[in-house]
């Protein structure tokens, strides 16, 4: 390929994306709009379904999940955003239908050790 033909097409691939408009998003000007199906943060959708059967910390590959259990009626259930994938495995894993995933993002932090989210705490007394 000569000179003439590498300028000429880089000039028209140039020409091209002038033409074309941004391919990116408007964000921060305007909400972030997530796609349907994003994996965000894990939210306990109903506490009650929650039995304490740890097969959510079980299967999280991340460890994102604590289990802290003090009688069979009395547990806590720690979610650490900090650790998460964002797979998914602890809303599969849950017989119950207790947790899931929302289409939010975490709140961002500088220090990853404050963010620490109770998803069930059956015990009103520190464990």
């Amino acid at each position: 390929m000569s000179k003439t033909e590498k300028r000429t097409q880089i000039l028209s691939t140039i020409i091209d994306s002038i033409k074309k408009p941004p391919e990116t998003t408007t964000f921060p000007f305007t909400p972030l709009k997530l796609p349907e199906g994003f994996r965000g943060a894990i939210i306990m959708t109903d506490a009650d379904l929650c039995t304490g059967c740890g097969n959510c910390v079980r299967y999280c590959p991340a460890n994102a999940l604590e289990l802290q259990r003090k009688s069979r009626e009395e547990f806590r259930l720690i979610y650490y955003p900090a650790r998460c994938a964002y797979c998914g495995q602890c809303e599969e894993s849950c017989r119950n239908d207790a947790i899931s995933q929302t289409n939010e993002l975490v709140k961002p932090t500088r220090d990853p050790d404050t963010l620490v989210i109770i998803l069930k705490d059956s015990n009103s007394n520190n464990i």
